[in-house]
């Protein structure tokens, strides 16, 4: 629980602050752009809400910050807006929210399909999260991107009856593992679901491509609100910057509307404009890295 003794300096007077427990994970500025910047080593209120939109969307933050950076100083207002999440993006698919620390923060989604639901990456296991997936009907798969955002999927996974899905050269942080892919080939697990290896931040990172539109990207790539661009993190490559350079172009063999990142910010576009985008990143990527 964020303490306001610890409050940053760089914070606005007013209702909402954050404090010096912050880890700078963007959760906060990706949900409440409004109120929330990056100072470069941790976020904190240059703006606080000027409407009850903008209160809400604050309080998503405070409720979502993996360590409890965020408070408030007035009524608070998180046990309503709790029902907000999961948040619903589009069709189907949902913003998960509690973030965990235990993956930096890291974004998680959750996709109701007929066949059984999917959960991408972990939140943090909360009982609130345990009744919503119950009420949209559990969780048959747990797709992983990769050995960093799995937090914990265990739990989830014992709860609900889960495979947990994983590329082999990842595997070892998942401890008995349920579905383990393995290569750099397209795996199709039902006609709407393709998992695409993409070695590069990990060498087993993976994405997910659900129905052709929604394409779930854990570290691999994300998109920059201030740029409007695409972009893939070079400092925080830990495998290959060459290899995920190649697995950035083979993913402009397919289309998509939407980048839902793990880590970096999401983006609906049209899928003409996503590929524009995609293919102007794949070519500073391949630039020195003195260029970038």
């Amino acid at each position: 629980m964020a303490d306001t003794n610890k409050a940053v300096e760089d914070n606005v007077p007013g209702e909402f602050f954050v404090d010096t427990t912050c880890i700078n994970c963007d959760t906060c500025r990706q949900l409440a752009r409004a109120t929330f910047k990056d100072q470069g080593e941790y976020s904190y209120v240059f703006n606080q809400p000027a409407d009850e939109d903008e209160r809400r969307a604050a309080t998503r933050a405070l409720l979502c910050c993996p360590t409890g950076s965020i408070g408030t100083r007035g009524d608070n207002l998180a046990r309503s807006v709790m029902e907000d999440l999961p948040l619903s993006l589009a069709e189907n698919v949902y913003y998960c929210g509690f973030n965990s620390e235990k993956s930096f923060g890291a974004n998680s989604y959750f996709v109701v399909h007929p066949d059984g639901n999917w959960l991408i990456d972990s939140p943090k296991f909360v009982a609130h999260l345990v009744d919503s997936f119950e009420k949209l009907g559990g969780i048959k798969y747990i797709f992983l991107t990769h050995r960093d955002d799995v937090a914990d999927a265990a739990k989830y996974a014992t709860k609900f009856g889960a495979k947990r899905i994983i590329h082999a050269d990842d595997a070892d942080s998942v401890r008995g593992a349920e579905i383990v892919i393995e290569g750099e080939e397209e795996v199709t697990m039902a006609p709407e679901f393709k998992i695409i290896p993409v070695p590069g931040h990990t060498r087993g990172h993976a994405v997910l491509l659900y129905e052709d539109k929604f394409l779930f990207t854990g570290d691999h790539l994300a998109y920059d609100p201030e740029t409007q661009e695409l972009e893939a993190f070079r400092g925080a490559c830990w495998y290959s910057w060459d290899e995920q350079t190649k697995s950035m172009e083979r993913l402009l063999r397919y289309r998509f509307e939407w980048v839902l990142a793990g880590h970096g910010d999401r983006t609906h576009l049209d899928a003409e404009i996503m590929q524009s985008k995609l293919t102007h990143l794949v070519e500073r990527m391949k630039l020195p890295k003195s260029a970038w």
